[in-house]
Order: C-alpha cells, then sequence, then structure tokens
C-alpha cells in the first residue's frame, strides 16, 4: 500500500527543524507528476496547489520534522539517522497528505482550490507562524485550514475533535530565588531560600486551584532544587514547571499571579526572585462556525476534554479560520517514546477523512 510504503520511507530519513533535505526530495519525487504546482514558500518547507478553477481555497497541513531522540523501536523501517526519530507521527501525518494529493489529482471539481502544506520546525521554533507570514494563504486565497494529528489511545481508525479549546497554550516556568546562606545554628544571620521556595510552590498551586473547575487550565513544577547541605540555609532554590490553558485571559492572568507572587516573596522573606516565562504556541482553539459547517457535512467524534500539550497548528488559526482533530491509534506506545509505533493501516482512515474535508462546501 503506498501510503505505507510513503510513512515506512519517510520514517528512516527522520530529520530535525529546519534542516530537510532528504525528506523535502522524497515529498517532491513523490508529487511529481501530479497535476498541481509544487514550490518552497520557506526553508525546510513545501507546498502542493491543485487548482479546479476556483476563486478560494482550502488548505491541509502535514508538520515534517523528526524529534531529537534514538530510536529503540526495532522495525526494519527504523531511522537511518542517528539520534533522529519521527516519535511524533510526523511521518504519518506527511503519508496522509500525499494520499490526499493523489486522490485530487483523480478529482474532476471541487468547490474550491486545494493547497498542501508541509512545514517545517513544529517541534522547536513554531514553523507555522513562519509559513504564514510568508503570505501564500493570502497569494492563494485560503479561506480555511485543516490538519490533524495521530493520538495514541483513542479508538483505532476513529477521528475526533471538539468545539473551541482542543490543545493548550504553553510555556515552560522557572522560578529562581536567591537567599543568603548562614549555619543553621546562626540561621538568623541569613536568609532561607529553601522555605521562600516552598512558599512560592505553595502559593502558585493555591493561584491555579482558585480558579472554577469549568476553567481548563494546569499549572505545575516537576522539579525544584535547593540548598548544598543538611546544615546550612539554602542561598538558592529554582523551580521548573509548565504553565498551560487556553483562553488568553486565564494565561496571561495566571502569569501575573506568578509575578505578585514573586513580588510578595522578596518582601516577606528578604530574597531575590526571578521569574522567566517563555512565549510559547498559542492554544489550538476550534472556531464555531467552521466546526459548526464541517460537523454538519462530515461525521467526526466528539472529545469530552481538551488535551493540555501544545501544538503550533495555533499560529495558522491566528492567521485564518482553521480546525484540528486527532485520528486515533488506539493502545501504542506514547507520544516521544523511543518505541513509538502504530497500526500504519490506520493511515488511511485520515487520508478518507481528509478527502472528505476536501468536498466541504464552505
Amino acid at each position: 500500500m503506498q501510503i505505507i510504503d510513503d510513512r515506512r520511507s519517510l520514517h528512516a530519513i527522520a530529520e530535525l527543524d529546519r534542516d530537510l533535505p532528504e525528506t523535502m526530495d522524497y515529498l517532491k519525487n513523490a508529487l511529481n507528476g501530479l497535476p498541481c504546482r509544487l514550490f518552497c514558500p520557506m526553508e525546510g518547507a513545501l507546498a502542493a496547489f491543485f487548482d479546479f478553477g476556483q476563486d478560494s481555497a482550502i488548505a491541509f497541513r502535514a508538520d515534517a520534522d523528526a524529534l531529537p531522540i534514538p530510536e529503540k523501536s526495532g522495525s526494519p523501517y527504523a531511522s537511518r539517522h542517528p539520534g533522529k526519530m519521527h516519535a511524533c507521527g510526523h511521518d504519518g501525518h506527511m503519508a496522509i497528505l500525499l494520499e490526499l494529493a493523489r486522490r485530487l489529482s483523480g478529482k474532476g471539481a471541487l468547490p474550491h482550490n486545494v493547497l498542501l502544506v508541509f512545514q517545517p520546525a513544529e517541534e522547536t521554533t513554531g514553523g507555522a507562524r513562519d509559513l504564514c507570514q510568508t503570505g501564500i494563504f493570502e497569494q492563494y486565497h485560503v479561506k480555511a485550514i485543516f490538519g490533524l494529528h495521530l493520538w495514541p489511545g483513542l479508538p483505532p481508525g476513529e477521528i475526533y475533535s471538539r468545539k473551541r479549546e482542543l490543545m493548550a497554550r504553553s510555556c515552560e516556568v522557572d522560578v529562581d530565588i536567591w537567599g543568603k546562606s548562614a549555619h543553621i545554628a546562626k540561621a538568623g544571620l541569613g536568609i532561607d531560600a529553601l522555605e521562600a521556595g516552598a512558599e512560592f510552590y505553595r502559593r502558585a498551586i493555591a493561584l491555579e486551584r482558585s480558579l472554577p473547575k469549568s476553567v481548563f487550565r494546569l499549572l505545575k513544577f516537576g522539579k525544584m532544587s535547593s540548598g548544598t547541605v543538611r546544615n546550612a540555609l539554602s542561598a538558592h532554590t529554582r523551580l521548573e514547571g509548565s504553565l498551560r490553558a487556553f483562553q488568553d485571559e486565564v494565561f496571561l492572568g495566571l502569569q501575573q499571579g506568578l509575578r505578585d507572587i514573586g513580588r510578595e516573596i522578596e518582601a516577606e522573606f528578604g530574597a531575590k526572585v526571578e521569574i522567566h516565562m517563555n512565549s510559547g504556541y498559542p492554544a489550538v482553539w476550534n472556531p464555531d462556525a467552521l466546526y459548526d459547517k464541517v460537523a454538519s457535512q462530515v461525521p467526526f467524534r466528539e472529545l469530552e476534554a481538551p488535551s493540555m500539550t501544545a501544538e503550533d497548528f495555533s499560529w495558522y488559526q491566528k492567521h485564518l479560520p482553521g480546525m484540528f482533530f486527532f485520528l486515533g491509534l488506539g493502545d501504542t506506545p506514547a507520544l516521544h517514546a523511543d518505541n513509538f509505533d502504530f497500526d500504519e493501516t490506520l493511515l488511511v482512515s485520515g487520508a478518507d477523512f481528509f478527502e472528505k474535508l476536501a468536498e466541504v462546501n464552505l
């Protein structure tokens, strides 16, 4: 089956970030000869435009980069590039889009033109944002964009999504608290960075828990380190965590709350508090109008709750209407695991679904 051959071939040549020469060559060779216009809108990206003579288009996206993970799947098509592996299913996403391209080639008419986009740097710097800035969606009059992600744990072959919140806006949170070390027998001469860090942690967790249960969000710290010996006050505490939410006001409110807690700790303990939070990706948010149009024409299943993971497809949704889906893989290793693999016949369900979306009248 060609879709499986594509996935295995792409899996074996896993590449990182924007440096995707073998991947781009494979995609170009697979698309050459099809009735589409091929072009490279930016480094590490490839686009294929299928012109059905309409005034507007819809787009489909696949991410093309892999992860810096040494593969331990033991499969005969394992990555030939040491330390690089398609552990997040991007090889499957590309195979689905190649199959869609072949199916589009056999269609005589559609209600819109179709733009297929293969993008780099989903796992790193957000290639989707850069692709939006190239102007290709304006150039080809794209009115909506669609994407999907292979998803372990959901029933195999089933397509899922949900209105509004689907995947979270996220950022890393690093907190450094600087005190003054002193022997515990003379603790009054020091500033206890460990106690200050514990109090920061307690207040941060209380801040997150003060929000209503109906608000999807997450603020957790997975690492806390402090001190050097048992009989001296700690001079430095570091907490490392993650903040995730869907509404900007919730996300920014929690960020501001952490800054406020930092100032409180400084005033109460005499310590110095430094908080760093990176920008991360926006939330994947399926808009009501597009969701309703698609749901009325193409069946899929509804997720009860969103995922707290992040995805740079959200940058497309900031630029134009877009909708994202999950394709269930059943019981497989987790995404980003060094033994990640799945039943490749399920990719056909993704191609079938995209083909139906290509025929939707928006």
